[in-house]
């Protein structure tokens, strides 16, 4: 399976069965066992289409006359893509490559004259057509989430956030200390063909490119490393964990937080990282032994559940809690496409999380709430919300590097301010 095939049938399947796309795009590449080359350019078209979606059917749109199949449509759309957003594809090699896709894969023996027609049109077309102007169409983003992000930064800030949601996010290593010094990593990496660069204010952290599979490297093989974005690292860093703390996590999975403490502490204490569900918890342990990590020990827990003799147990509790997820759409495009109405349901689970949470810090300890969203209402609400009825637990400042600085005790972290995921960091302790 060449990369235009795989990444048309992952947008199918993103299309038909509800499926996501980083998922579904693994499984494609490893069950057809693709090159290096056909995965990179599967995995380029599915995140270009998914980013752009709305934009490539108001082009496709303008061409096409009537209905047209989900299969045909989707062709369109990869063909689209490399004629209107990638310059390294010859247009003529985009518009062969989509007919014989049609041919390949399509039942409607008419559908390759009609990919080859409407493709052809848009090549002598596209630069007479006016680009759309509605920021809904032009940055593919649903008009829900482009009122909620306008109502978050305003008119002035909105076309730089929506803009960097169609971006790629950066591969970002974290070095494990414990075994291994960045710079003996950054040699092991760039011995293996990867191009590798300093990030530019947060130390021990590399920015990848040309990695291939990340886990057939042979450093990310030796634990020499993990994966973990600039947020995900500094809301760790916020919790400021010690040597010899204990410390749990009470939503770790796949377990990038309790590694980035386990790390910080010099592999000294003890962190407990739990999840509800089995594999998940297992995705924890085996990211826990391929790091050579001790103190970290995975369970299988239902948070919402009381653990009596964790009560007060705790000098640090890390709660990194389900969200709506839209500060990682550069890595998830379709998240835009999801049902906005269960998103309403998440405040709710997000404070009876962070109150159970609560329980098990000790006098003293340190309560870091998090997720990978900038809505207010997942955010600062809940934290206050919580506030008002622990009031044993108050907002502590902390100072993270680079562009952050000085907090009053949360911040939210924007993609296009700070080159980080989207972020929310808040750090309460507890008094009494």
């Amino acid at each position: 399976m060449n990369g235009r095939e795989a990444a048309l049938k992952v947008l199918l399947e993103c299309e038909e069965q509800d499926a996501w796309a980083d998922v579904a795009l693994d499984r494609v590449i490893r069950e057809n066992a693709m090159d290096r080359r056909e995965a990179a350019l599967a995995t380029q078209l599915t995140y270009s289409v998914l980013q752009n979606r709305t934009f490539l059917d108001w082009y496709i749109d303008t061409l096409a006359r009537g209905e047209l199949d989900s299969d045909v449509r989707n062709i369109l759309r990869l063909g689209a893509c490399q004629m209107l957003l990638l310059d390294r594809i010859p247009v003529s090699a985009a518009v062969n490559e989509s007919v014989n896709l049609a041919k390949q894969t399509c039942k409607n023996p008419g559908a390759s004259g009609l990919v080859n027609g409407i493709l052809r049109n848009l090549d002598r077309q596209k630069d007479s057509l006016e680009p759309p102007e509605d920021p809904e169409i032009r940055y593919s983003h649903p008009k829900w989430l482009v009122d909620e992000l306008r109502e978050l930064r305003g008119d002035d800030d909105l076309e730089s956030l929506l803009a960097c949601h169609n971006s790629q996010a950066p591969t970002v290593a974290q070095i494990n200390l414990c075994c291994a010094s960045t710079r003996q990593v950054r040699q092991e990496l760039e011995d293996e063909g990867v191009t590798v660069r300093p990030h530019p204010w947060l130390p021990d952290c590399l920015i990848l490119e040309k990695t291939g599979p990340v886990d057939q490297l042979s450093s990310f093989q030796k634990g020499h490393f993990y994966i973990q974005d600039t947020a995900a690292r500094l809301a760790v860093a916020a919790a400021t964990p010690r040597p010899n703390m204990r410390v749990l996590d009470v939503c770790a999975a796949p377990g990038g937080k309790s590694f980035a403490a386990a790390v910080a502490m010099e592999d000294l204490g003890e962190i407990i990282a739990c999840d509800l569900y089995p594999q998940r918890a297992e995705m924890i342990r085996s990211g826990t032994s391929r790091l050579g990590l001790n103190s970290i020990r995975s369970c299988v827990q239902d948070c919402l559940t009381h653990v009596q003799d964790w009560e007060g147990a705790f000098d640090l509790v890390l709660v990194d809690v389900p969200c709506s997820g839209l500060g990682v759409i550069r890595k998830k495009p379709d998240i835009r496409y999801k049902d906005p109405e269960k998103m309403e349901e998440l405040p709710e689970l997000q404070e009876n999380l962070l109150r159970a949470a609560a329980e098990y810090v000790r006098p003293g300890g340190t309560l870091l709430y998090s997720t990978c969203t900038m809505r207010k209402k997942e955010n600062e609400d809940v934290v206050e919300n919580v506030l008002r009825e622990f009031t044993n637990f108050a907002l502590e400042p902390f100072f993270l590097p680079g562009p952050v600085g000085q907090t009053h005790g949360s911040v939210t972290l924007w993609p296009d301010i700070h080159g980080t995921d989207g972020f929310f960091i808040a750090r309460l302790r507890r008094s009494l």
